[in-house]
C-alpha cells in the first residue's frame, strides 16, 4: 500500500493536521513513522514531537530518545531509504512527492489490538518490521515497536570510499 505526501509536513502543526487521516489504519501510522524520522533528521524537536504523537499514551523514554540520536546522528539518509525512488546509487534521494510503501507482514498478530507491517529500505536486504497498536477505546493506531527501522543500511554511494 503506497502513501504519498504531496505537501510534506515539516512542522509539528502540519503533521498534526494530516495525522488523523492516516492514523485510522495501521499502515498509515507506519508511513507517518518514516515521515517523523525524516523530519527528526532536520529538526530534532519537531521530529520528537511527531514521534511522541505516534506513540500515543506511551511517549518516548529518555532511552528511546538516546537510541534514535545514536542511530540517526550520522545516518541522516536512513529515513529516506524507505521512500519510493531512493537507492544507494542516487544517495537515497526520494522521488517527489515523498511516498512510502507499507506491506502487511505475513506473520499474523495473535492480539486484535496489534497489527504487523513491513517496510523496505533500499539499503537493506530484507524488509523491516513495524508493530502498531490500537487503543481499545478508539480507532487510532499507534507505533508500538519498530526494532529494525533504524538499523544500519548500506551507505549512500557518495559516502562509500570504495564506490
Amino acid at each position: 500500500m503506497r502513501f504519498t505526501f504531496p505537501n510534506f509536513p515539516s512542522t509539528y502543526e502540519e503533521f498534526l493536521s494530516l495525522a488523523p487521516d492516516y492514523m485510522n489504519r495501521p499502515e498509515g501510522t507506519a508511513a507517518l513513522l518514516i515521515v517523523a524520522l525524516k523530519v527528526y533528521t532536520k529538526d530534532r524537536d519537531a521530529g520528537l514531537a511527531m514521534l511522541n504523537h505516534l506513540h500515543g499514551p506511551r511517549p518516548l523514554s529518555n532511552h528511546d530518545k538516546q537510541f534514535l540520536k545514536d542511530r540517526l546522528s550520522d545516518k541522516l539518509y536512513l529515513p529516506d531509504s524507505y521512500a519510493v525512488g531512493a537507492t544507494v546509487d542516487n544517495n537515497y534521494t526520494p522521488d517527489e512527492p515523498f511516498s512510502v510503501d507499507v506491506e502487511h507482514d505475513p506473520v499474523p498478530s495473535h492480539e486484535d489490538f496489534l497489527f504487523r507491517v513491513r517496510m523496505t529500505s533500499s539499503g537493506a536486504d530484507t524488509p523491516r518490521l513495524v508493530v502498531l497498536r490500537r487503543k481499545e477505546s478508539g480507532s487510532e493506531w499507534f507505533v508500538w515497536e519498530y526494532p529494525g527501522i533504524v538499523s544500519g543500511i548500506r551507505v549512500p554511494k557518495a559516502e562509500n570510499p570504495w564506490a
